[in-house]
């Protein structure tokens, strides 16, 4: 078996996965840990976007892509990953959801099912980092505006040609103001005519 061929064994993730998993401290020990792990997988696939601490998100959304990953690749007929959809779905109907809605979703995407923004720190308050993670797709506003210029819409289009017609007139004021100031000050002088003559000798 060569290279190319054991790749495919194991889903690619499209997210940059650590080399170790986060130390989160918990009284549990891992069990804890791991707990509240499969928690936050648990919320996410319900609700489709979740805020919570930096860390903890940034370690479930790769507990998450993998989930997702493996039920897109293998599909629920596979033992392997049912069991471990059943493991780290505390609500089991959201096993449903993760095969019948959140498989069709992201079949065809290019990009990583997921997407993590940095929140706003609380303050005043104790200084933690917080992230929003959400599934992409999800039915919520887009946190990010859309920053991209829509020329054609007709809102855009009314303003561009209000615009042109208000930098014209004004054009036409300057032009008016301009011709008068030039032809001023010959109005009512001879032709020919000098201001000062010269002085005899």
């Amino acid at each position: 078996m060569n290279q190319a061929e054991v790749t495919k064994l194991m889903s690619q993730l499209r997210v940059a996965i650590r080399p170790r998993h986060r130390n989160l401290k918990n009284i549990d020990g891992p069990e804890g840990r791991l707990n509240k792990l499969r928690k936050t997988v648990t919320a996410l696939v319900k609700h489709e976007r979740i805020e919570l601490n930096y860390q903890r998100a940034d370690e479930a959304r790769g507990y998450a892509e993998r989930l997702i990953s493996d039920a897109i690749r293998h599909g629920d007929c596979h033992k392997p990953t049912m069991e471990m959809a059943d493991y780290w779905l505390l609500e089991k109907q959201l096993v449903h959801k993760l095969f019948k809605v959140l498989v069709p979703r992201f079949e065809e995407y290019k990009v990583s099912a997921t997407r993590m923004y940095k929140a706003p720190k609380e303050y005043p308050g104790w200084y933690r980092k917080r992230a929003v993670l959400e599934l992409r797709g999800n039915p919520y506003p887009p946190l990010l505006p859309n920053q991209s210029n829509n020329r054609n819409l007709l809102h855009n289009v009314l303003m561009d040609e209000a615009k042109k017609d208000y930098r014209r007139e004004k054009y036409a004021e300057i032009a008016a103001q301009i011709g008068t100031e030039g032809t001023g000050g010959l109005v009512g002088e001879p032709a020919g005519a000098s201001s000062e003559q010269p002085k005899a000798a």
